[in-house]
């Protein structure tokens, strides 16, 4: 027998009551609200009743790992003329953390492969998994370290710990926040309206990522791996490529959405969030590639990891050991599960690659070919990362090349992919800085010309109204999606 991990369900962004009730009725109370103290407390409240509707049981835990960063970063910071206790409770805070971490995240991972080897224990617990707990871990651990090297003071209101940690903006799928990153904004800021509206307009931009885009590419990718192993193996070889395709880009629009709404809510409320996502597949190396996605993970494990470990400073030999250790640790802070590790040192093994050479030879060809490889090396990345199961994972790279006996292309591929090819492309536009770009060098090179400017304004007060509505009617099912009346 298996482990089991199941992991509670969310209030997440893009549903209908979210954004017509949770985040309307939210908003509209902090707006209300006369000092930055009662926005705070609104915040607050409206983070822990986001937070326990998904695991009413699980916010004790929330509150409980917010109280032991609290307590051990004062302690660190009030004793730390005693070098001794002052790393004592360093250890203490952050052991504590991971942890709990570790019980709710690995530990049937861990007695699943003991189980496999030694037959004990007889059964593995089903554990859940709480919501969230993977990135305010990793935020309430920067904030300790971060007050015990001493680039920030301890905030000494635990609730505002409790807000830093909790905020429902980002709280479920990131980004990372540092403590040191809106320290200020916490007890000091004010919403702009020039921020507010670009807040609006950057959530509606990640809504529509999310139900428009994400989700249908969801459901194509889906429809290319039936859940049997035996139904993969009727799926040819073009079916599996288009699902693996599908999938790339559905991971891309998800995670980046989350994150795109995420900094829209932040600044309609004062708060400053930093990047998370700079268009990766627009990368010409893996090393480019791990500079632009997922930038906040990144960014942690470079700094609370890898370079208290030595870095690059102590030697080739110990640079590929510490290069190891984070990418091991960057897969298995993904999933409990041997695919997610294989996935992160499948990344540390064309790392080291560019790292000892190849990078600089890269770079002597024409950018395209940096552009391919580094799509190619990504692709082949997601099949690790999709498939947990290690027979099916197997069938789906013997299938990409017909070494299932299952053929290039059938009738029901064919269509499916003549049905969303307009889809397909606007789907792969949305992962590129194109529009973007186009919006702004069309607005700099005519906007001079009043008509232009008129239509800009226009643009940019109806096109948030018109994203949401859009957003809306792919929520409430695929009838009224617009790309589906592009059919082919």
């Amino acid at each position: 027998m298996y482990f089991v991990v199941l992991e509670e369900s969310a209030l997440v962004f893009s549903s209908l009551l979210f954004l017509f009730l949770f985040f309307a009725v939210t908003m509209l109370v902090y707006c209300m609200m006369n000092t930055l103290d009662k926005k705070n407390i609104v915040l607050l409240v409206a983070s822990l009743i986001f937070y326990g509707w998904g695991g009413p049981r699980y916010l004790v835990l929330l509150l409980l790992m917010c109280l032991i960063s609290w307590i051990s970063a004062i302690l660190i910071y009030d004793y730390k003329e005693n070098a001794l206790l002052k790393k004592a409770f360093l250890i203490a805070g952050t052991s504590l953390q991971l942890g709990l971490l570790a019980y709710f995240k690995y530990a049937g991972f861990l007695l699943g492969n003991l189980q496999k080897i030694t037959g004990f224990p007889e059964k593995i617990p089903e554990i859940v998994l709480p919501i969230g707990i993977s990135f305010y871990t990793f935020q309430l651990i920067s904030y300790v370290i971060d007050v015990y090297r001493g680039d920030v003071e301890p905030q000494r209101k635990y609730w505002l710990v409790l807000l830093y940690a909790g905020l429902f903006f980002q709280c479920i799928a990131g980004p990372i926040v540092r403590y040191r990153d809106v320290a200020e904004e916490i007890g000091d800021r004010r919403s702009r309206l020039s921020e507010v509206a670009a807040g609006i307009n950057r959530f509606t931009i990640g809504l529509v990522k999310k139900a428009v885009f994400a989700n249908s590419c969801a459901e194509i990718a889906d429809a290319m791996f039936p859940q049997a192993l035996e139904g993969l193996k009727g799926i040819p070889a073009l079916g599996i490529w288009t699902g693996v395709f599908m999938y790339m880009l559905q991971i891309y629009l998800d995670f980046s959405a989350y994150s795109d709404m995420a900094i829209g809510m932040g600044l309609m409320t004062g708060f400053h969030f930093k990047e998370n996502f700079n268009y990766p597949y627009m990368s010409d190396s893996v090393t480019e590639f791990w500079r632009r996605w997922h930038i906040s993970l990144s960014s942690f494990f470079r700094d609370y990891i890898y370079i208290p470990l030595g870095g690059n400073r102590k030697g080739q030999r110990r640079t590929m050991i510490n290069m190891f250790v984070v990418w091991a640790l960057t897969g298995l802070w993904h999933g409990a599960n041997w695919n997610f590790i294989l996935w992160g040192l499948f990344y540390y093994l064309f790392l080291v690659i560019e790292k000892n050479g190849f990078l600089d030879k890269l770079k002597t060809l024409h950018k395209s070919v940096g552009h391919i490889y580094t799509l190619a090396v990504v692709y082949f990345g997601w099949i690790l990362f999709k498939f947990s199961s290690m027979p099916y994972l197997g069938h789906v790279l013997l299938g990409m090349f017909g070494l299932n006996k299952n053929g290039f292309i059938n009738m029901e591929v064919k269509v499916n992919i003549q049905n969303n090819l307009f889809f397909m492309i606007a789907a792969v536009i949305a992962c590129t800085p194109l529009l973007k770009n186009a919006y702004h060098k069309g607005r700099k090179k005519f906007g001079r010309i009043l008509a232009v400017r008129y239509i800009y304004m226009g643009i940019e007060v109806a096109g948030p109204v018109i994203l949401v509505i859009l957003a809306a009617m792919a929520l409430v099912g695929n009838s009224y999606n617009p790309f589906l009346y592009f059919q082919f």
